[in-house]
């Protein structure tokens, strides 16, 4: 039998209240005193001169004096002045798109000072289904930080439009509601379906509030006229898809909470928060995310507490920046009398730090035990026994050459008019663009900044190779990337101006099981292995991360110098996010959720 979880081990409210009764009266003493700093109120939004005292790994006292709870074996903290603050909360995020699994990113992000997290593992979903689920929530509730797990919604993402390795139904969704970590049901991505009633779409809703627990949002439309209306009736609580202003608005005024995410790639806070810091909405109504955070984001630059500076320099009063990192998440997931504040009651998770615009973190304490101290982490994150099938699910049926990768013209055409996928720098959706290409002995070729992408099917051993043209990412050269990390569906993308060399990247990691490739004039410039699902790496995120960067490095060097251009790329299999994305089944466009033609007509 495996060993239970810690967040199994550590005792509940009800199981401590007497120690804690005790400990705030005076009659026991505190296993921790921290005592001479100013403590953060997100409760009341205020800073106070007041101590805590922390027992059975939670709040015992909180107030102007804590020596009534010292005692002989107490560990007395100087906060010497520092600020004392809420363990970060990350409102939504999905632990694959670190390439690294749960123990690793709890690993990385601890020291940053994130404390709890509610993750939503759609990614393996897609490749092992709930088998794949529940290994993630396993391995989460073994570390010393909070992840809570919410239970995928769409795999597929939109059913007809793509194939997966496997589809979760209402009936998993059930099952899981009784798992001790599952938190509530992950983006309700099949947003068309909400709207249209879709029978297994409202059933996931149903089974999720029954439980009473929360649905998880994701509207990429930007209709926000009847169509939304119906979605938010379907029961979805948050989103995090929002791009302007004006989607902020109409998620909090229709009873949604507003979730604005910065991740590796997406800086959609700086156009909502205006809602908040100019509008002069109620910010209890919005919440921080990341969404997606790359193994080198995490290491070189931070999680939560990147989002926090980042609000805070966009102009919002840090003291709200917090709030809407730490007591609106635990509030809107129905955990605010566990998390999400330094008051009596609730998990001993804070930070100590010297100032709340740059937010140094400088201690990190989880459940009344020191975390990380001065960046660096000082608690082991234990690891799942990943099982073999986890990490054998590369199945491509065959080697594939550049004759796979050829794209004919229709009728004997010498031009044709092509759709084309426009990447959009920093923002998940695409643009629908189209090209006049030229036709060199019967195969279309790209042209300028347009070139050659490709869905390879990766999950039944078919063979089958979907291809179809995008540009953005300003690639010269002979050069070719590939990626078994293909949100939602998590095929194979690959990305080329050479066709042969795109045929090399895509058997390179059918060879290894998974992960990134970059190539160049037919030598490969970076590798990332990803064994677990293909999505994911058990090294830790340090030796990710450089991988990472050198893949980066290896995108610039054949001419892409977008942000984070390796997001783009990942997520240009993503059939719920307008505008034109590509499938196993042909090319989507989005903003009418049907397939469509490569070609329009003949040039």
């Amino acid at each position: 039998m495996k060993p239970l979880g810690m967040e199994l081990l550590f005792k509940s409210w009800a199981e401590s209240a007497s120690r804690l009764v005790a400990v705030a009266a005076g009659r026991d003493s505190a296993d921790l005193v921290i005592h001479a700093g100013k403590l953060v109120n997100v409760q009341s939004r205020e800073v106070l001169d007041w101590q805590v005292a922390v027992a059975a790994g939670r709040f015992a006292y909180v107030g102007p004096d804590a020596s009534h709870c010292i005692g002989p074996d107490t560990r007395v903290i100087d906060a010497e002045g520092r600020y004392l603050i809420p363990g970060l909360c990350d409102g939504h995020m999905h632990i694959e798109s670190g390439m690294l699994t749960p123990a690793e990113f709890a690993a990385a992000v601890i020291p940053h000072g994130t404390t709890t997290m509610f993750t939503d593992p759609h990614e393996i979903a897609n490749v092992l289904g709930l088998a794949g689920v529940r290994m993630m929530h396993d391995e989460a509730l073994m570390q010393p930080i909070n992840i809570y797990t919410q239970m995928p919604s769409c795999a597929p993402s939109a059913p007809g439009l793509e194939t997966t390795g496997f589809e979760i139904s209402a009936e998993d969704v059930v099952e899981a509601m009784a798992w001790p970590g599952i938190i509530g049901l992950g983006e309700m991505m099949n947003f068309p379906g909400v709207i249209n009633g879709d029978p297994q779409m409202l059933a996931e809703m149903a089974a999720t509030m029954n439980a009473g627990k929360t649905v998880g949002g994701h509207y990429a439309s930007p209709d926000k006229g009847i169509p939304f209306s119906a979605y938010v009736a379907g029961g979805a609580a948050d989103d995090h898809e929002g791009t302007a202003e004006a989607d902020a608005i109409a998620r909090v005024r229709n009873g949604m909470r507003s979730m604005m995410r910065l991740g590796s790639a997406w800086y959609d806070v700086e156009s909502q928060i205006t809602a908040v810091t100019e509008k002069g909405l109620d910010p209890r109504n919005f919440i921080l995310c990341t969404d997606d955070c790359m193994a080198g984001t995490l290491v070189n630059d931070g999680h939560m507490n990147r989002v926090v500076r980042h609000t805070i320099d966009c102009g919002c009063d840090p003291l709200v920046a917090l709030q809407m990192a730490t007591i609106n998440t635990a509030t809107h997931f129905g955990l605010e009398r566990e998390l999400g504040s330094i008051t009596p009651g609730r998990r001993a998770d804070m930070i100590l730090t010297s100032d709340l615009k740059t937010l140094p973190i400088e201690e990190v304490i989880a459940r009344g035990q020191t975390v990380a101290k001065d960046g660096k982490i000082t608690v082991d994150c234990p690891h799942y026994d990943w099982p073999e099938a986890a990490r054998k699910t590369v199945r491509m049926g065959k080697v594939l050459t550049e004759d796979d990768f050829a794209i004919a013209a229709p009728g004997g055409a010498n031009l044709v008019k092509a759709k084309v996928i426009g990447v959009v720098e920093n923002q998940a959706p695409t643009q629908a663009l189209t090209a006049e290409l030229p036709v060199v002995d019967g195969i279309v070729a790209g042209k300028d900044d347009t070139y050659q992408i490709a869905l390879v099917e990766r999950h039944r051993a078919t063979g089958d190779v979907t291809n179809g043209f995008v540009s953005g990412f300003g690639y010269q050269g002979r050069m070719a990337m590939a990626s078994t990390v293909a949100h939602d569906s998590h095929h194979m993308i690959v990305v080329g101006t050479d066709r042969a060399m795109m045929a090399q990247a895509a058997n390179r990691l059918g060879d290894v099981g998974g992960g990134v490739t970059v190539w160049k004039d037919g030598a490969e410039l970076a590798l990332v292995e990803l064994p677990i699902a293909g999505l994911m790496s058990d090294s830790p995120a340090a030796e990710v991360a450089a991988k990472a960067d050198q893949m980066v490095r290896a995108m610039e060097a054949c001419g892409c110098t977008l942000n984070n251009a390796y997001m783009q790329h990942s997520l240009l299999a993503l059939v719920v996010i307008p505008s034109l994305r590509i499938s196993d089944l042909g090319l989507v466009d989005v903003d009418k959720f049907e397939l469509t033609d490569l070609f329009e007509e003949n040039a």
